[in-house]
């Protein structure tokens, strides 16, 4: 999942953090700014180091020697240096055999790959991880606005009250009920914003503590959205989106690697020296070789271990196939289920559950219905709309699991 050029990103240090974030600028700021996540993307960069690394070829080796150098005055002529005194100078170099740099490149650049897909695999979560919360600052939002609404109508249901008890039309007895039931639209209210100011704090732990301004605040609505993609469809878009299986996939690539470095490094490597030499007044150069014989040691022990990892990644590539298909389907249907719940509410139960605490409400102001059936009336109505705003929650929420599930937010 690459982190895309937003230029409201780049803040410089006298302007102002944003008040007001929606969902996308929210998960671009965390793909910015989440200090764990840049962290993370640190591993990138040391395996890049280590291609370097991988790259370097042997050093050359420089010797050189005097023997037989006079210690006294007396000695130092010409004659003693020219005809006593020996010295060589010498320069070798190790030849690797076996394509051994060529073998460590691949094997650095292909973990420099499987680093980048689990790093783009993070992000992934990340995204969901705001979207969660995001989705969960929306909820408390809703909660707060029903909860004063409700406080509200039913603060004027007490002042009509008031004043039927003044007028003597209820009893005392009733209209402590009412008061009491007060208590429970206040005690909500209290609550929710609570909640709100929770998971305001939880998003803005993952977007990054300097990415916003303490007093931010989200913009966006629970809202319902058909999905027009089946489940075959999505399952074959997840397989070739998923991070984690192409982290999986490329990991296979990774221990093949590891494998043909193992057996060129069974190859012995070839040091060639070049000497020169002064003794007894004769110059002369040589030539040497050495190349150690592999009758004990062939690096047999780690070919067989390479060659074995080859099946283990292949089997957890398998697995990671496996993982992807049943986290969309178990995706998909959580979300086609939260369909039907929503279009249940919509199709008619919050009509229905308002036109009950209207009707309750209009009759018991005049008279005509008694405080029980009123109050059992406006609790079905304020748990329907609770009800109702978690139902829209949880399907906005299966879809982000969906999209999560599948490897990219651009679903239809």
């Amino acid at each position: 999942m690459a982190l895309a050029a937003w230029p409201a990103l780049a803040w410089g240090q006298n302007q102002a953090l944003p008040a007001q974030i929606d969902l996308d600028q929210a998960i671009q700021l965390a793909l910015a700014h989440n200090h764990a996540l840049k962290a993370e993307r640190t591993m990138i960069d040391q395996n890049k180091a280590q291609e370097i690394t991988a790259a370097i070829r042997p050093n050359p080796v420089l010797t050189y020697d005097d023997l037989f150098v006079p210690i006294t005055p007396n000695d130092w002529n010409s004659t003693t240096f020219n005809n006593v005194t020996e010295f060589d100078l010498g320069l070798s170099y190790t030849w690797e055999r076996g394509r051994k740099r060529q073998r460590r490149i691949d094997a650095a650049k292909d973990a420099t790959s499987v680093t980048t897909a689990q790093v783009s695999d993070n992000e992934r979560a990340l995204t969901f991880n705001v979207a969660q919360q995001f989705l969960a600052v929306l909820l408390a939002k809703s909660t707060l606005q029903l909860g004063q609404q409700d406080l509200k109508s039913f603060q004027d249901t007490v002042d009509i009250s008031e004043s039927r008890l003044k007028a003597g039309a209820i009893s005392e007895g009733d209209f402590l009920k009412i008061k009491l039931q007060m208590l429970q639209f206040q005690t909500d209210v209290s609550s929710a914003q609570l909640a709100l100011a929770q998971a305001l704090a939880s998003l803005r732990a993952q977007i990054g503590y300097d990415a916003v301004a303490a007093n931010y605040d989200v913009v966006g609505d629970l809202a319902y959205a058909p999905l027009h993609l089946n489940r075959e469809d999505l399952q074959s878009m997840a397989l070739g989106l998923r991070p984690d299986l192409l982290a999986a996939k490329q990991g296979v690539t990774a221990a093949n690697s590891q494998y043909q470095l193992a057996r060129a490094n069974g190859k012995r490597d070839l040091t060639t020296s070049l000497t020169y030499s002064h003794v007894a007044a004769i110059n002369s150069v040589g030539f040497l070789m050495s190349i150690e014989l592999p009758i004990f040691d062939r690096n047999q022990g780690e070919i067989a271990r390479t060659h074995v990892a080859i099946t283990q990644s292949e089997e957890t590539k398998t697995s990671a196939e496996e993982t992807v298909m049943t986290d969309v389907a178990t995706a998909y249907e959580a979300v086609k289920t939260g369909d039907q719940i929503v279009e249940l509410y919509e199709s008619g139960y919050l009509k229905q559950a308002q036109e009950s605490r209207d009707i309750s409400e209009y009759a018991y102001k005049r008279g005509a219905a008694s405080l029980l059936d009123f109050l059992d009336a406006e609790r079905s109505y304020r748990s329907t709309q609770l009800a109702y705003r978690q139902s829209l929650a949880q399907d906005m929420l299966a879809r982000e699991q969906l999209r999560e599930a599948v490897g990219t937010r651009k679903l239809p």
